[in-house]
């Protein structure tokens, strides 16, 4: 399989990551589940296996403290967990977002499923979005992402894309994440989630307040050095020759972004601003960042290595204006 996405939907534009199949705008949640490839169910099965006993001719015995999940329609095995694990369905994931659609303004743009079905999400657009300068416009959307194989929680995450370049941002104010994390051995309760999401416009409020303050503040190309290989190579102190530094390349990288290759890095909101270094380390983890396809990367960019990347850059960032 090329790709470890098995299937996805958007709508309107091609997404940050390039992928899946382009529906036309408020399709019914039943479309969106055909069309993302999530029209299907975790089924649990005992774990048996058959002991390599010639005494015994090959017995078949149970291991009752854990279970297999496996996808309903083509019977492909997903993970073994404990019997304590709690299943959230594919299709738990878009109902999540029905009465946000159809009572609060929200619209689907993203759907899928990564990994095989071990991962799947849904991305909407909130309605919110701010402006930075009158020029350089930011979105606010809700990620919904799970997984059945133990590798993430239920994770609800307020997220911010710029539309100039489509860099993916979760939200987080005075360093606190705003996601809300369920993990697996707790049932998934979707309207407890949004009650402790506070989904409200003083959230998206407060984070593009920094935001417009990252925009503001001016960086010297001292400055802008010490930052790169502080969020980058882990030094503190900035190093006279940067090729002898551990992530050179991905070092060498995000300056050339800064510097005038990234997309939007020439308009005033990031020209030598602490807002256009932060795009720069984001534009990198969500576009250019190694992996071994753009469904790694995509995976990578929101829930592994470069989330926690996005997420130092961020703090980083937010440091230069305290």
């Amino acid at each position: 399989m090329a790709h470890q996405i098995e299937q996805m939907a958007y709508v309107g534009d091609t997404p940050w990551h390039g992928l899946g199949q382009q529906l036309s705008r408020h399709q019914p949640l039943e479309v969106w589940q055909q069309q993302a490839g999530m029209n299907w169910h975790i089924e649990e099965a005992p774990v048996r296996f058959i002991a390599d006993d010639t005494q015994h001719l090959g017995s078949i015995h149970s291991f009752p403290e854990q279970k297999v999940l496996y996808r309903s329609d083509t019977q492909d095995p997903l993970s073994v967990v404990s019997q304590r694990y709690k299943v959230v369905q594919p299709q738990e994931v878009l109902e999540f977002y029905r009465d946000l659609t159809e009572y609060a303004g929200y619209e689907l743009e993203t759907a899928g499923v990564l990994k095989g079905g071990r991962k799947f999400w849904a991305l909407a657009r909130s309605g919110l979005s701010t402006s930075l300068k009158g020029q350089d416009e930011v979105n606010g959307y809700l990620l919904l992402a799970t997984s059945c194989d133990g590798s993430l929680a239920t994770v609800a995450t307020p997220t911010t894309i710029r539309v100039v370049c489509n860099n993916t941002l979760a939200i987080a104010v005075d360093g606190v994440s705003q996601a809300i994390r369920v993990p697996h051995n707790t049932v998934f309760d979707p309207q407890r989630v949004k009650r402790q999401l506070g989904i409200s416009v003083s959230q998206w409020s407060d984070f593009m307040y920094r935001m417009k303050t990252l925009a503001e503040r001016k960086i010297s190309r001292k400055e802008a050095a010490a930052y790169f290989q502080a969020v980058i190579c882990d030094v503190d102190e900035v190093v006279k020759d940067p090729a002898k530094l551990p992530n050179a390349r991905a070092l060498n990288r995000v300056q050339q972004l800064y510097h005038g290759e990234g997309r939007g890095a020439h308009l005033c909101t990031a020209k030598d601003t602490a807002w256009g270094l932060l795009n720069a380390i984001t534009e990198y983890v969500d576009h250019e960042k190694r992996a071994r396809n753009t469904d790694n990367r995509m995976d990578s960019a929101w829930f592994g290595q470069g989330a926690v990347l996005k997420d130092k850059a961020l703090t980083s960032a937010l440091a230069l204006v305290s």
